[in-house]
């Protein structure tokens, strides 16, 4: 079977990665693949991408830097998904990777009104999302982590918008039959969310925000993290060599 490929963007901080690994580990865990099914690209430090047609799926990861900022390593990254949606190869970008994905496809990102958004928030299912066959199984309200400063602003032509939060009317995009992706994070447990609460607070305290509450209100995520998993099933990733 054809390995599936995680398009590394970033990584997280050095003190987080330390206690908790880094985010090839966690999407490993939340899609429950075994390391010798993953093939994982550091884009963001000028690795060279396999063609699509040699991969079964691709997941793309968060990442510090900003889509708006158009590096050359995202912007190439940003032409490999446009190969890829040809082919329908089953895709799913995370934070970073969601926003690179519509800027590639031809939405618009930007900063997020009113600053970042951090913590575990209720993310709210929109109409139709009930007949989608990755949000189908999911409560009309449920809690995921986030941690991000940009958002689409303005989704592709032909998005299919699935879920939103209180501030970020685009956390769930559908694009074409096997491509998705979210703003909030699947692959963070509460420890790591915590981790990141901890690390942000002073430019959350400058922003007006209050890191104490929102540490506070930090709780586990199944049916965020669930997400993952059925992705991965979904697409038919999790089978296993043959």
């Amino acid at each position: 079977m054809k390995p599936v490929l995680i398009i590394r963007t970033g990584q997280a901080p050095d003190n987080i990665r330390a206690r908790f690994g880094d985010f090839p580990h966690w999407f490993r865990l939340g899609t429950q693949l075994v390391p010798q099914q993953l093939h994982v690209v550091n884009v963001a430090a000028g690795e060279t991408l396999p063609a699509p047609e040699e991969v079964s799926g691709a997941l793309i990861t968060g990442s510090a830097a900003m889509v708006t900022d158009k590096a050359p390593w995202s912007e190439r990254t940003a032409g490999w998904i446009r190969n890829a949606m040809d082919i329908d190869l089953p895709l799913l970008g995370v934070c970073y990777g969601h926003q690179l994905m519509a800027h590639a496809l031809g939405g618009r990102v930007d900063y997020l009104t009113g600053g970042r958004e951090i913590g575990t928030l209720p993310i709210e299912l929109l109409p139709g999302a009930e007949q989608d066959s990755l949000t189908s199984h999911l409560p009309a309200v449920f809690r995921a982590h986030t941690t991000h400063e940009q958002s689409v602003m303005e989704v592709p032509a032909g998005t299919r918008i699935l879920a939103r939060s209180e501030r970020d009317p685009h956390h769930l995009l559908r694009y074409g039959k096997n491509a998705v992706s979210v703003q909030f994070h699947p692959e963070f447990n509460a420890d790591v969310m915590r981790a990141y609460i901890k690390r942000k607070h002073h430019d959350m305290r400058r922003e007006g925000f209050d890191p104490h509450h929102t540490f506070r209100q930090v709780a586990a995520t199944p049916n965020a993290r669930r997400f993952l998993k059925m992705f991965s099933r979904h697409h038919g990733l999790n089978r296993g060599p043959r």
